[in-house]
């Protein structure tokens, strides 16, 4: 074993204990000796993805691939990479072909499911995710996967069983264990939470984002944006504007003509470099919005939360929060879905539905005036006509 060997071996070591940042010097010194060691590049790219510096990892993973055509593992990473960059057919492609290799491989085949759930084909993803728990039948990410793919494919009773499996499993993964709850109370069994889990959001929109705009803007006709900004320009709201929930910049682009300076938020860091970009926003945060508000009192004349509220049921911590993130008569502008049930209801799609009268109070209840209250279709869905309503509160 020569030198690069060895610093990429006790590398590997690190990584299997955790030690990703330790891992990745020791690849890092491999690579200085050998610049076409394949192991550490593979190795090294699986590292940066565990960080979330997919940037990085990704022509890594490439390089790696080249070298080693022949090996499913090496293959499979790469497939893995260019799912998380949104090349859905190719990382597709790559995964099916490492799986020609390496048929029992469990995770690539949970990978290929997500990979076609992200890129809407929740039906075809119902296969390979079958085989993953079929083959890692105690894996609680395997049948959390298969769960929400039966959801989006219409298997509700399927969708539950396979959630209350991971239930069983998940004792010690607390995450999953509260996206299993939170899927099972969107399907009528037990009471829904105050919000959706953060890690399920981030997730869900992490995946969404190489095919948010486009979704959004063709097959859903998505209106809120432009709503929202037209809602603001009506009370001649303008300045330092907060866009809550940016996602890739759809909303920041219809608020650009309203701002001094332009901010936007989102758990999702896919859909933040989507936003960045654009080049609307003059800065970008990821956080969560119940945690970030508090931290930035009187900060924006204006704050505009597009489709946002939607995971959040209990929007009364949210308004306490935006009213005080607002300088005195700033101006918060937002969509909800609309429903009959006060004061929150989860539906199947795993958003929220608020009556606007509700919400309305909750808002002169955090010190807001409510300018308007505006019933409206916010987008459509299987075709279907979205209701919601536009708030705006001052």
């Amino acid at each position: 074993m020569d030198k690069a060997d060895e610093l990429v071996a006790r590398g590997a070591d690190r990584h299997r204990q955790g030690r990703i940042e330790e891992a990745e010097s020791l690849y890092r010194r491999g690579l200085r000796l050998n610049p076409n060691h394949p192991d550490a590049l593979n190795l090294l790219g699986v590292a940066l993805r565990q960080r979330g510096r997919l940037t990085e990892a990704l022509p890594l993973a490439a390089r790696a691939a080249a070298l080693l055509p022949g090996a499913a593992n090496v293959q499979a990473n790469y497939g893995a990479a260019l799912a998380e960059a949104g090349q859905l057919p190719e990382a597709i492609a790559r995964m099916q072909a490492a799986l020609n290799m390496a048929p029992d491989d469990a995770m690539t085949w949970r990978n290929l499911g997500q990979a076609m759930m992200a890129g809407g084909a929740a039906a075809a993803a119902l296969g390979p995710l079958d085989r993953a728990v079929a083959l890692a039948p105690t894996a609680p990410e395997a049948w959390l996967a298969l769960a929400h793919a039966r959801r989006e494919s219409g298997d509700a009773p399927g969708a539950r069983v396979a959630a209350q499996r991971v239930l069983e499993l998940a004792r010690r993964a607390p995450a999953l264990a509260e996206n299993a709850r939170f899927l099972l109370a969107a399907l009528g069994e037990g009471t829904a939470p105050d919000r959706a889990p953060a890690g399920y959001v981030r997730e869900l929109f992490d995946q969404f984002a190489p095919r948010f705009d486009a979704e959004l803007e063709g097959a859903l006709h998505y209106r809120t944006p432009a709503l929202l900004a037209e809602a603001l320009r009506q009370v001649g709201a303008a300045g330092a504007v907060l866009d809550l929930g940016c996602g890739t910049g759809l909303s920041g682009v219809a608020l650009k003509p309203l701002a001094r300076r332009l901010e936007g938020v989102d758990l999702s860091p896919r859909m933040l470099d989507a936003a960045r970009v654009r080049g609307v926003y003059d800065a970008l945060h990821e956080a969560d919005l119940l945690a970030f508000l508090p931290r930035r009192r009187a900060a924006w004349e204006v704050i505009a939360a597009a489709d946002v509220l939607n995971y959040l049921g209990d929007l009364a911590p949210a308004l306490a929060a935006m009213r005080l993130a607002l300088k005195p008569g700033g101006t918060v502008a937002f969509s909800i879905e609309s429903g009959d049930t006060a004061p929150f209801a989860l539906g199947e799609g795993l958003r929220f539905r608020h009556a606007p009268a509700h919400v309305a109070g909750l808002a002169e209840g955090a010190g807001f005036a409510v300018l308007a209250n505006t019933r409206c279709t916010l987008r459509e869905e299987k075709g279907t006509p979205v209701a919601g309503a536009l708030l705006v509160l001052r």
